[in-house]
């Protein structure tokens, strides 16, 4: 093994070379190429030519093209001479046709006491072949005899390892996926490293649109999170047109691919915003800022797993997400539907913003509304376990160490007793914050301020201040800029001065939230949070039960 060896290659290399591993199931980023001697190659030529280098015979099975020998042919001629010009397409015929050869090596090797030519076999598209929902007497058949060359004679007793390829793991009849000697190895996104080997690569064949001075490191960590194949498309277009390809190109390129990577199921968010824009909260700004230090300087241990922002509607949970990796310098990763209505694709839609999430490196991983997103661990039969299917992925990535100082998940709700308590445990969510609205009319002033400043409504701090009885406690941003607005609208369409048109909305305010529910989960929030130093003083009241509001 090389130096620039993918670590799943030696990890799979090492599963059949040993013997302890008879199948493995390759699964994730399947369809790749590699940069090996400064060309990019296939993972399934890479497989063949690389990783099987000494073996002697190598079949190949995909329901396109049937049954076809990659290499070894005259192996099989001495079997039976008439064989190659007979290669089943079906699948079940193929599987059997595999078997009876291996039978003939194993009678061989009994009857004359020789040594007889090691055979692999790939399986590409193996969740076609051997689907999850599969049903029938053909597929319970292919299942058996598939599962047999990893654990039964004569195969265990032959040089004989096969290769299932899939695109998602939950996609594959788990029978054979949880079989003993299954070695289950996933294709990640290529690295960082293996990133800046392709651009070399691709400099050797597009020197004009790579050109040697390229900074290979830093284009290849802005570019983590695409595909070798995206990046070898993007190289084509831009020497198509005489370009140079830089890492300019990258920020609206990324965010496309990797959206177009898992459709529908993430949006890609890098914001310019900073803390510096989020109103109020400083104690909780300081902390966050304390954390994003110890991330800069990969100091993580200190470093939480995650963070859960709770709090009413409407008081800035997503905003506050945005500000956070405008700080940081990540990008943001949103969880949207994931769900789907077909048996297995929620949980294969899981896997593919999973493999995203490990390939982008550091990032924050976003789940808005998470008492309804993220699941139950006991969904009782309503959806016939999906959504505790869901919880345990979830759960199970969110508490999975080695993402410390990688990925920060942020989880945002107005509801935090719904959301199970294990995932709100530490070593999942390790702070719990309330998001709150304002705790005074003078907080409200000063966030009215700031947002009339953002829409250019020229209002004077002396005539906020002749408003402040007018103004409300209890403001949520939400309903701040909801005010704003209007106040702008009445300025433009009715020819009012900005401050009279504040304060003519102002006398027929009402908060769009009822005053109850605001109060039920300010409670929620206050009491959800790891410390009470995140809450003004004159909120802590509600920790306890309390109602009153403070002018």
């Amino acid at each position: 093994m090389s130096d620039n060896t993918p670590a799943w290659a030696s990890e799979l290399t090492v599963a059949f070379k040993s013997g302890a591993s008879g199948q493995c199931v390759l699964f994730g980023n399947v369809h790749d190429r590699l940069a090996v001697n400064d060309q990019l190659i296939s993972i399934d030529r890479y497989l063949q030519h690389m990783l099987l280098s000494d073996v002697q015979v190598i079949l190949a099975y995909d329901l396109g093209n049937g049954l076809t020998v990659e290499r070894g042919e005259e192996y099989l001629a001495q079997w039976v001479p008439s064989s190659l010009r007979n290669l089943p397409l079906e699948p079940l015929e193929a599987v059997r046709f595999i078997n009876r050869f291996a039978r003939y090596l194993a009678n061989v090797r009994a009857v004359k006491r020789h040594e007889v030519p090691s055979v692999a076999v790939l399986v590409r598209g193996a969740d076609q072949l051997l689907p999850a929902d599969g049903q029938g007497f053909q597929h319970g058949s292919l299942t058996c005899l598939v599962r047999d060359w990893g654990l039964s004679s004569p195969f265990s007793l032959l040089p004989f390892v096969s290769f299932l390829i899939a695109d998602n793991l939950t996609d594959l009849d788990p029978l054979v996926v949880f079989a003993p000697q299954v070695k289950l190895v996933r294709i990640p996104l290529p690295s960082a490293a293996e990133l800046e080997l392709a651009l070399r690569a691709l400099h050797r064949e597009y020197p004009r649109t790579i050109p040697a001075t390229t900074n290979f490191p830093a284009l290849a960590a802005a570019i983590t999170g695409l595909s070798v194949n995206t990046l070898q498309q993007i190289a084509k277009v831009r020497a198509h047109h005489g370009q140079i390809l830089g890492s300019h190109d990258f920020a609206a390129l990324k965010k496309e691919m990797v959206e177009r990577d898992a459709p529908g199921l993430v949006e890609f968010v890098e914001s310019t915003r900073t803390l510096d824009d989020y109103f109020g909260q400083d104690v909780l700004k300081d902390w966050l800022r304390q954390d994003i230090a110890l991330w800069r300087i990969n100091d993580i241990k200190a470093l939480p797993m995650g963070y859960l922002l709770c709090g009413p509607v409407g008081t800035g949970k997503t905003f506050l997400v945005e500000c956070l990796a405008g700080e940081a310098g990540v990008p943001v990763l949103k969880l949207k539907n994931f769900r789907d209505k077909w048996i297995g694709s929620s949980e294969a839609n899981l896997e593919k913003i999973f493999r995203l999430i490990h390939a982008l490196g550091r990032c924050i991983v976003f789940v808005d509304e998470a008492d309804q997103t993220l699941g139950r661990r006991d969904s009782g039969i309503a959806d016939s376990g999906l959504s505790g299917r869901l919880y345990s992925m979830i759960a199970q990535e969110m508490a999975n160490t080695d993402n410390r100082g990688k990925v920060v998940w942020v989880l945002g709700s107005s509801r935090p007793d719904l959301i199970e308590v294990d995932l709100k445990r530490p070593g999942r969510i390790d702070l719990k914050v309330p998001i709150l609205p304002t705790a005074t009319r003078e907080q409200s002033r000063g966030l009215i301020a700031a947002l009339a400043k953002r829409y250019d409504l020229n209002v004077t701090d002396a005539q906020l201040q002749d408003m402040l009885p007018t103004i409300p406690a209890m403001m949520t941003p939400g309903a701040a800029e909801a005010l704003v607005v209007k106040a702008y609208r009445v300025s433009r369409t009715e020819a009012v001065a900005p401050g009279a048109a504040l304060a003519r909305c102002l006398k027929g305010y009402q908060s769009a939230i009822p005053q109850d529910v605001l109060e039920l989960q300010m409670r929620l929030a206050i009491q959800e949070a790891s410390d009470l130093a995140f809450v003004a003083e004159e909120l802590r009241h509600f920790a306890t039960g309390g109602s009153a509001v403070t002018d």
